[in-house]
């Protein structure tokens, strides 16, 4: 009875995997027709919009201090233990494992990259809570169609790692989905507003690698996340 319940609820999540996977293939295929002197337009294409994405995330913060304090903690966690290094090396791994000729730090970065595009999101959250709850797939369809345009764009820019961040979206959605009944009231609004806000600053990351204006680790700011709705919680404390 729980498989089939748990399969009902579920079922937005795997229609935004296979709009990612439709996308990244889109990506792949197109990727064989794009001249090598082109390749600097899909990656300036895909760190602008990537950083519009971002922008539009990050200002909807209703406090710059969590937002910093979210940032720089959830960093320094992160660097010291190394999980920019360790997410990579899962990249590798499955670059070795699927396709030996490729070049595996591409592969990783795409894979990577493409995750957190597609995770970082309030609406990711908030999309999840609601099939899960509600039963309301409203919110993650129409983020299942943004994320299979991104797909296309960000696949035939790094290649076949973006394939992979589908595995991604199934772990992560599904477990906001599944546990968002009991999630929900402990985040709160504001603090799944603030993990969304933090999120844009993560997808800024990304578009500083892409346009090569800084080599940021965004992998390991990934704990700003979580440091966030507990900030937006201590805020909420003093306000």
């Amino acid at each position: 009875m729980w498989f089939w319940y748990s399969l009902s609820i579920m079922f937005a999540t795997y229609v935004n995997c296979l709009a990612v996977v439709v996308g990244a293939i889109v990506g792949l295929i197109l990727k064989k027709y794009i001249k090598e002197s082109f390749n600097e337009v899909v990656m300036t294409s895909a760190g602008l919009v990537t950083c519009i994405i971002g922008i539009s995330m990050a200002l909807k913060t209703g406090s710059y201090l969590v937002m910093i304090f979210s940032v720089i903690v959830g960093g320094l966690v992160g660097y010291a233990l190394h999980i920019e290094e360790h997410v990579l090396s899962l990249g590798n791994w499955l670059q070795k494992k699927t396709d030996k000729k490729g070049d595996g730090v591409t592969f990783a970065q795409g894979f990577l990259n493409a995750s957190l595009l597609f995770c970082t999101g309030a609406m990711s959250i908030v999309g999840s809570i609601q099939a899960g709850t509600v039963g309301d797939y409203q919110l993650i369809f129409v983020k299942s169609i943004m994320d299979g345009c991104m797909a296309i764009v960000f696949a035939a820019a790094y290649g076949p790692g973006v394939l992979f961040s589908a595995v991604t979206i199934l772990i992560y959605q599904g477990f906001f989905t599944l546990a968002g009944g009991w999630l929900e009231p402990h985040l709160g609004e504001n603090g799944i507003n603030e993990m969304g806000s933090v999120g844009g600053i993560l997808l800024l990351m990304i578009a500083c690698n892409l346009l090569g204006i800084k080599k940021c680790k965004t992998g390991d700011f990934l704990f700003a996340l979580f440091f966030a709705p507990f900030f937006s919680y201590v805020a909420s404390l003093f306000a």
